[in-house]
């Protein structure tokens, strides 16, 4: 209950042995301010004409809290009359204040606000409530690294459906889902009812929001029929439907965090429809700067061309290793569908682990490029049969010849061989494993845990047992083997991205060999299919998931600046990832 002071400044003298007029003017401004419909209109001469206005009133107007102090009370011909001030406090500091009057006079029940729509705001009328409502700014441009306009504010439209002004409803949203289907397919009369069905009573359901040029298409069909309403909006697009949409989503919602906070908002009288009469009070929005970001138009264009050929979910990320601006984040639709699995969606990474195990390895001293290992076709550990692709047997090799053949076997030694936690310290000193918050994405970077059996030691060494990845983490490795540290990742300038660590650096004579290796990879390994496209470093990755007869791709490396991972869920090997990273490598 909020409290009120009443202010009596000229005594009024009353005949009645009841409540004065004061006391009921105070009576009445007390639960006005308190949201006391029914206390409020108790004390007029027209209850029900009162609630049912102060109803309406305080549904539109929404306060948090509303405050009343009672003024001066005069005499007149009709009995007395009395000033009151009203605030309305709608949060964040928004709060509008004025001053009305209302009359009184002794009846034979006693004193009564003489009840009139006048009494809540002068300018109020029959027929009309007092509505509040906020004012948005037109969100501001997002530009690419190139400067490239990326989204821009265009106008889209909201299709409302009311079922109760619609009267027959099923046959108004057969109507509507039949005149929909042209721009969604995926709507029917049966979505929009089960809609309707679950929106609060005396709200519209949102039935979808479509851009101008799209809504035009269905305007004539739709405009008239009973029940739908068309409210219009300023809101950030990309150029292209779908165009990197797994990231400029979250752009966009920060850009709408701006507008939120530049609003402006208003208190106009409306009829009971909503529909503005008159502004009574206007506080004005503040524009909202444009947003730039670290896309690069070029880059993305590459990526989004390289997967939309592939039939299964795929990915790209891509990223400056140099200062981890986030170059591009594509997908192609079946992946979309399972949401921004690039960023955050979690696999276990294969082969391309092995360059964390062959760090990991090369960091402990105990053997270089250069030493000599085994790689036999397959090896049994604790139990467990660990067999290279299709069994190969490379006998006794250099390091680096078994890092650019993939030699599982080798690979699983050399985990069996270190402490239990040596990969997940080395898989963190290149990010993966590592926690951002990185404004306008969110992310995961993987998780490797601590190996405490031989067969988890010899799986974790080759990417699979209990280690996860995403795109997003694997380009963030590639990342920090190019740059010689974990660069921290960034998508939103003059937006800092904040960690739940700072790994430590490999040894620069550790980051020099794997990056030799990474480069015969691609000169005489697994991914000799990219020997063509410049100076590529780079690991292959094959990486059972489920029952173990299903595989998905990988191909995760860095040219020049540019540093990125490749992900073709249920590929069944890494060559189509190979391909489609010279496919996008072809691109920029």
């Amino acid at each position: 209950m909020v409290g009120l002071t009443a202010l009596l400044l000229v005594p009024v003298a009353g005949c009645s042995t009841g409540p004065s007029e004061k006391d009921v003017a105070t009576s009445f401004v007390n639960a006005v301010a308190a949201g006391d419909v029914a206390g409020a209109a108790a004390q007029t001469n027209n209850p029900d004409a009162a609630r049912r206005t102060l109803e309406k009133v305080r549904e539109d107007l929404a306060p948090t809290a509303s405050h009343a102090t009672l003024g001066q009370v005069t005499e007149n011909e009709q009995g007395a009359s009395a000033k009151f001030d009203l605030s309305w406090d709608f949060g964040e500091g928004k709060v509008w204040r004025y001053t009305s009057t209302m009359q009184l006079a002794e009846e034979s029940e006693g004193w009564k606000v003489l009840w009139a729509p006048s009494v809540v705001h002068p300018k109020l009328q029959a027929g009309q409530t007092l509505a509040f409502s906020e004012v948005m700014p037109a969100p501001g441009p997002v530009t690419g690294s190139e400067g490239k306009q990326l989204m821009a504010p265009e106008p889209v439209v909201t299709v409302s459906f009311d079922g109760q002004e619609a009267g027959d409803a099923p046959r108004v949203a057969g109507q509507l889902a039949d005149a929909l289907r042209q721009v969604d397919p995926e709507i029917t009369q049966k979505s929009i009812m089960d809609g309707v069905g679950k929106t609060p009573p005396g709200q519209p359901y949102q039935v979808i929001t479509l851009r101008q040029a799209d809504f035009d298409k269905v305007r004539s069909r739709i405009y008239d029929l009973p029940g739908l309403r068309f409210p219009t909006q300023m809101r950030l697009l990309a150029s292209e439907r779908g165009y990197a949409s797994q990231v400029l989503a979250g752009v966009s919602k920060k850009v709408d965090e701006q507008v939120k906070a530049n609003a402006g908002w208003q208190v106009a009288v409306a009829d009971t429809k909503g529909n503005e009469i008159s502004k009574l009070h206007t506080v004005a929005e503040k524009p909202v700067p444009p947003t730039s970001v670290t896309l690069s138009d070029q880059t993305q264009r590459a990526a989004e061309q390289a997967l939309d050929p592939v039939p299964q979910p795929a990915m790209i990320v891509a990223m400056r290793p140099s200062n981890g601006e986030v170059l591009a984040v594509a997908q192609n639709d079946p992946a979309d569908a399972q949401g921004p699995m690039a960023l955050s969606g979690q696999y276990p990474p294969g082969s391309t682990f092995k360059m964390i195990t062959g760090a990991a390895a090369l960091e402990s001293g105990k053997v270089r490029v250069d030493t000599p290992v085994e790689c036999p076709p397959k090896k049994v550990f604790d139990g467990m049969t660990l067999p290279n692709d299709k069994e190969f047997d490379l006998g006794r090799v250099p390091l680096h010849t078994a890092f650019a053949a993939s030699c599982n076997t080798t690979f699983a030694q050399l985990s069996v061989d270190m402490p239990d936690d040596a990969l997940p310290k080395t898989a963190k000193k290149l990010g993966i494993g590592v926690d951002f918050d990185m404004p306008g994405a969110t992310t995961i970077t993987g998780k490797v845990t601590n190996a405490e059996t031989v067969t988890q030691h010899a799986a974790n060494g080759i990417g699979q047992g209990k280690v996860l990845a995403s795109p997003f983490g694997m380009a963030l490795a590639a990342s920090s083997v190019a740059n010689g540290s974990m660069p921290t990742p960034t998508l939103m300038r003059g937006q800092q991205t904040t960690s739940d660590g700072n790994p430590e650096k490999l040894s620069p004579a550790a980051m020099d060999q794997l990056r030799s290796m990474m480069r015969e990879v691609v000169t005489g390994g697994t991914a000799r299919g990219l020997a063509g496209a410049g100076e590529v470093h780079g690991k292959t990755g094959t990486a059972q998931y489920g029952d173990g007869k299903r595989a998905h791709g990988w191909f995760v490396g860095y040219r020049d600046d540019v540093a990125f991972a490749v992900l073709l869920t249920d590929a069944g090997a890494s060559g189509p990832a190979v391909d489609v990273a010279k496919k996008f490598l072809d691109g920029i």
